[in-house]
């Protein structure tokens, strides 16, 4: 009987060697990513079309750093997959809105619309519909750069900034990102912003009929009486939208500029996410802000932070994640180390320092007396902390039982206590977030 386990036991010790082994050097490799000031930051790389945008960005502002273009194209170029289009992950099925994107911003980057790779491109978007049936935010870039009429997008007038908090549509009733970037961009849409593309690019050869003959976004829009309702409105309200009294637009126009610009947030960005942020940077431009103004300066350096340069490419983040990042490197060396090291209080002394407190954040909007005490997962993010890092975060905290943490940890328990919605559940930032009916209005098609 020993003789027979004799073997599965030197096996096991084998095994454990050499887990140790690795555990080790991964340990040892995580120690050296850490920076100076005891945290951590992984690069996020997602889909395609955050890099695609930032060309299509470069080129609405004609702002263009034809070096960092030519960079970000070869990124793009070498994603392309075997169907010819560009998915939303890895391995994934084409996507059509990514590519009408992508491919429009190879364009500008100069690629020949012969070119192998773009002519595979066209063949695949042609084959699935076309660019004009793409979804809503990549129809809203194409009326930006004028390549279809803006009856082709939903009607998303800035006026929405002046509905009453009881009306069925209102900016706290949608998601905190949703709400960033859908601000900056009433302005867009109801100033009928046009890019000015320097190079006059246009990608009508992608469109199956030509794009000014297109009288209706909503022929394959979502169905049943809600959504039947909400495309109802959609078209009353565009119909109705000459009517609306100059000073009423003009309130509107003011309003949603000084909510944007009160949280643009210095050179972390609005809500340190790429889609809000180019947003404002665009608008910004639109409501007459010059290229020196402090505003300006920040939408562009704050966009500019977001971008990856590698030896041979480029590519944009849609956004960074810091907070995160360092929460769980101090979970793994808390599980590994079993002790408080000095890497563990490095990452505790940097996480506290930017623990959320008296700031005017968004969720006061539902809980006006809740005082602060969460983590937002980007550098600083005070308007918009989440449950999720400060859960994360707290139980980080709790682990390594130090008692000079006990207050945060208190203060990051009582918020999140008190962002319970009243279902009993918890969302990523806002509290009773359950308007679910919004998922059917025509801009959330995506």
């Amino acid at each position: 009987m020993n003789r027979m386990l004799q073997p599965l036991h030197s096996g096991a010790g084998i095994f454990r060697s050499s887990l140790d082994r690795v555990i080790a050097q991964a340990r040892q490799a995580l120690g050296g990513r850490q920076a100076e000031d005891g945290h951590w930051c992984f690069e996020f790389e997602a889909d395609c079309t955050i890099p695609a945008e930032y060309i299509l960005m470069q080129h609405y502002m004609d702002e263009r750093d034809e070096a960092l273009e030519a960079r970000i194209a070869v990124y793009l170029r070498g994603k392309q997959a075997d169907h010819g289009g560009w998915p939303l992950y890895y391995g994934g099925h084409f996507d059509l809105s990514a590519s009408v994107k992508v491919y429009y911003a190879l364009k500008l980057a100069g690629d020949d619309p012969e070119l192998p790779h773009m002519r595979r491109a066209r063949e695949a978007i042609l084959a699935h519909g076309g660019a004009e049936r793409s979804n809503v935010f990549t129809r809203i870039t194409l009326a930006l750069f004028a390549q279809v009429p803006w009856r082709a997008v939903p009607f998303i007038p800035v006026e929405i900034m002046l509905l009453p908090r009881w009306f069925p549509f209102h900016i706290y009733k949608v998601a905190s990102w949703s709400r960033t970037v859908m601000v900056p961009l009433f302005i867009l849409c109801s100033l009928k912003a046009r890019a000015k593309n320097p190079l006059q690019v246009h990608i009508r050869e992608l469109f199956r009929r030509p794009p000014d003959q297109i009288t209706d976004y909503f022929s394959h829009a979502r169905r049943g009486i809600v959504a039947y309702i909400f495309l109802s409105l959609d078209r009353f309200w565009r119909l109705t939208e000459g009517w609306i009294p100059h000073g009423i637009r003009r309130r509107a126009l003011k309003k949603a500029e000084a909510w944007f610009t009160a949280r643009i947030n210095g050179e972390d960005g609005l809500n340190g996410i790429f889609p809000a942020m180019v947003n404002a940077h665009e608008a910004l431009e639109l409501l007459g802000y010059p290229p020196e103004h402090d505003y300006r300066r920040q939408t562009g350096a704050a966009l500019r932070k977001l971008v990856v340069e590698r030896a041979n490419d480029a590519y944009c983040q849609p956004c960074v994640s810091p907070v995160w990042d360092t929460c769980l490197a101090l979970h793994a060396l808390l599980e590994q180390d079993g002790e408080v090291s000095p890497a563990v209080q490095n990452g505790i002394r940097w996480l506290k320092d930017r623990q959320i407190g008296a700031e005017p954040g968004d969720w006061r909007e539902s809980r006006p007396h809740l005082a602060g005490g969460g983590w937002a997962f980007q550098y600083a993010n005070p308007y918009y902390p989440d449950l999720d890092d400060t859960a994360a975060v707290g139980w980080a905290l709790a682990r390594a039982g130090r008692a000079e943490d006990r207050d945060s940890i208190e203060k990051a328990a009582n918020w999140l206590a008190g962002m319970q919605s009243r279902n009993g559940g918890f969302g990523a930032y806002d509290v009773d977030n359950t308007h679910y009916y919004l998922n059917e209005i025509p801009f959330a098609d995506h």
